[in-house]
């Protein structure tokens, strides 16, 4: 009896691990940031736009519009980093853009 007490015991503590460690990661993979930045255009490869922090922090907008690439734009914007995408250019954290507006100087 006292073994089969241990066993189910072993499997609620490693069954609550594991689901730990997957919210850990599905937290991290879902980090939702909201930031005022400049967008800067990064001449690397065939060139992209990317995110300058304040900060010093770099991020690679993987949906960034159109009318927001504009080097030296003041912009304010919510995203989600995407620590789980690898991109070609290897700058910055990619970021999936939720909402930007520019900010008049």
């Amino acid at each position: 009896m006292n073994k089969k007490i241990i066993f189910v015991i072993l499997i609620i503590i490693v069954l609550g691990i594991t689901s730990l460690i997957i919210y850990t990661n599905f937290i991290k993979e879902n980090l939702r940031i909201k930031k005022s930045d400049v967008i800067k255009f990064i001449n690397l490869e065939s060139g992209f736009y990317g995110i300058i922090g304040d900060d010093g922090k770099n991020y690679q907008p993987i949906n960034l519009s159109n009318e927001f690439k504009v080097d030296g734009m003041k912009i304010k914007f919510e995203g989600r980093l995407r620590k789980n995408l690898s991109t070609i250019y290897m700058w910055g954290e990619p970021v999936e853009i939720l909402k930007v507006e520019k900010i008049d100087n």
